[in-house]
């Protein structure tokens, strides 16, 4: 698959994709990382059917993507609560534009407030919320349309440390629960392998698959799992193939 853009200004094209040949199993937790301007979330939208690849295709099911569709989620970068509706206005947000009865939207969204973790907060607006809260609000907002596939573009990118290790495990009991398919993009290469089965490694633009690396980390990925020399020797792996790429920018 390849992606390529023409600025409407009449300036060369750019290619922000080539080649892109990648095979995600039912039920697998895949992580991507690369430098910055690799095309990581153009490569979502493309997954997500909100962009169309100019050559190539994605299939879903064994079906080409043509557009957006119900058995794919994404959950984008920062905050995408809509400030004026409550959290499980929120959420039900999607199911209203779907046309679901209104028992069903709320029996779903109260699903999904319980499985985030957010009891207790469900008529607080996003200004009441902290910022992992609001996210998970954008993770439930995603879960309650039950997605077979969930795209997250550095979903806790503006989050610090201590929340976004706190979101990693309700993202993983979640994942456990829902069984979806997680493509997780992140730039921090420990959450890539705290949470994936597989890191892809993309190249600097035009974005390639460079390389696949299986973590083959048992779980859950706890303290001793984390500081474990298989643990570094990964890390050491994905460092090296991003240090290079970097430098040839």
């Amino acid at each position: 698959m390849t992606k390529l853009y023409t600025p409407d200004t009449g300036a060369p094209p750019v290619k922000a994709l080539e080649e892109v040949d990648l095979c995600v199993e039912e039920g697998e937790f895949v992580a991507i990382v690369g430098p910055s301007g690799c095309g990581k979330s153009t490569l979502l939208e493309i997954i997500a059917g909100l962009q169309k690849p100019t050559s190539g295709e994605v299939l879903v099911a064994g079906k080409p993507v043509r557009g957006p569709c119900a058995e794919v989620g994404i959950v984008f970068q920062g905050d995408s609560t809509f400030p004026w509706l409550n959290t499980l206005e929120n959420i039900k947000f999607g199911m209203k534009a779907k046309g679901l009865p209104a028992k069903e939207q709320e029996e779903r969204a109260r699903q999904a407030v319980k499985l985030v973790g957010l009891e207790g907060f469900e008529h607080h607006f996003p200004r009441e919320l902290s910022g992992g809260m609001r996210q998970r609000v954008a993770i439930a907002r995603t879960l309650v349309l039950r997605p077979k596939i969930i795209l997250m573009d550095e979903p806790f990118g503006a989050l610090d440390a201590l929340t976004r290790l706190f979101l990693g495990d309700e993202l993983l009991r979640i994942w456990q629960e829902t069984q979806a398919t997680i493509l997780f993009v992140t730039h921090d290469l420990l959450e890539a392998l705290r949470l994936a089965d597989r890191v892809v490694v993309m190249s600097s633009r035009p974005g390639r698959v460079k390389r696949v690396v299986s973590t083959g980390l048992p779980r859950p990925r706890d303290q001793k799992v984390m500081s474990s020399p298989r643990m570094a020797e990964l890390a050491n792996v994905l460092w090296e193939e991003l240090k290079r790429e970097v430098r040839e920018v």
